[in-house]
């Protein structure tokens, strides 16, 4: 008997399948919330929420497990793990956010946004660092400015050595 066995093949080869829902989970990830038809939401779902649950358990053997899931992206396994997984710890189940969003224009095929429910915006996490270690985020930009100035002042000069060189040489030329 086949029970709890349904799968939503999306047309697609199994080692296709499979590769396509794990990208899909490591933009989720990364971007914490992607469009997409309803179907490969749909899809997305079990298998991101699955994943949520391996990193709220934290452990190595879960890591691990997730690394091989994600296709080795240790980024999206230290992001899962660090932030989402943390913010998701007070919540049994219910990861994700799946929200209809209409027809595509070209093929009409459905689409739909899928995010985290206890998503965490780009503007909490400055806030919480501002909290806890002070101005942190009014630090960092002068941090980023600095690199830049040198490597900019840098060009200038390599730039600047191949003018004098060759105002050197005329100079020189003109003198004879």
């Amino acid at each position: 008997m086949r029970h709890g066995r349904k799968t939503i093949k999306l047309q697609r080869r199994q080692d296709h399948r499979d590769a396509l829902l794990a990208n899909l989970v490591v933009s989720l990830i990364e971007h914490e919330q992607i469009k997409t038809t309803l179907a490969k939401a749909k899809a997305v779902r079990p298998f991101a929420e699955k994943l949520v649950t391996l990193g709220k358990r934290g452990d190595l053997h879960a890591r691990r497990t997730a690394l091989g899931y994600l296709t080795n992206n240790k980024s999206a396994v230290s992001k899962l793990f660090g932030t989402i997984a943390p913010a998701a710890a007070g919540r049994k189940g219910g990861y994700t956010r799946i929200t209809k969003l209409g027809q595509r224009q070209t093929d009409s095929a459905p689409m739909a946004f899928i995010e985290w429910v206890d998503r965490v915006t780009d503007k909490d996490e400055p806030a919480a660092a501002t909290t806890t270690t002070g101005n942190v985020a009014e630090e960092k930009p002068k941090k980023k400015a600095a690199p830049k100035k040198k490597a900019e002042a840098a060009e200038g000069e390599a730039e600047a050595k191949p003018k004098a060189k060759k105002k050197a040489a005329r100079t020189e030329k003109s003198e004879e």
